[in-house]
């Protein structure tokens, strides 16, 4: 299962960075935000000049399955609102 709708349509870099971005914005707190955004931004300049199509899908399979694994271990589910107890 994937984090967001539309992880099997992420095919080259950018969509990857903007899918992860918006993964963020699903976390509960301003700060857990901004860490994952921080390590989002970083990983993306560290890969940045990589040009085998091959390791390139590798990265991008990669950091869907790692935002999976980091929206699963959320203690709560989250809704369109918001956190717990979001009416």
């Amino acid at each position: 299962m994937a984090p967001l709708p539309g992880a099997e349509l992420v095919r080259t870099p950018l969509q990857l960075y903007r899918y992860l971005l918006r993964c963020c914005r699903q976390l509960p707190t301003k700060g857990v935000q901004e860490h994952y955004k921080h390590a989002v931004r970083q990983s993306f300049w560290v890969h940045s000049d990589e040009d085998n199509p091959e390791r390139i899908q590798q990265i991008i399979q990669r950091a869907i399955e790692d935002a999976d694994w980091i929206m699963n271990k959320l203690p709560f589910p989250l809704t369109k609102k918001g956190g717990p107890g979001a009416n």
